[in-house]
């Protein structure tokens, strides 16, 4: 699974999107996105998603649970 922003709770800070190791975050309409064929969940890079770690606002950033779980190159 990846993640997903939450747009309406999303205060556009900035802080996820330099720390995404897939470069998955943009900006779409103004508001903050995760592409989900990107997001490894930071697996492999860090012990927790760097978007839910700095995110300003609890809850913003959650699971998608649309998209199949995120498999680690073996």
């Amino acid at each position: 699974m990846s993640f997903k922003l939450i747009a309406s709770q999303c205060t556009s800070s900035s802080a996820c999107e330099p720390l995404c190791p897939n470069v998955a975050m943009s900006v779409k309409a103004g508001n903050f996105a995760i592409e989900p064929k990107k997001c490894s969940e930071c697996i492999v890079y860090f012990d927790e998603p760097q978007c839910v770690a700095v995110c300003p606002v609890e809850n913003t950033s959650v699971i998608d649970t649309s998209v199949p779980r995120y498999q680690a190159p073996a």
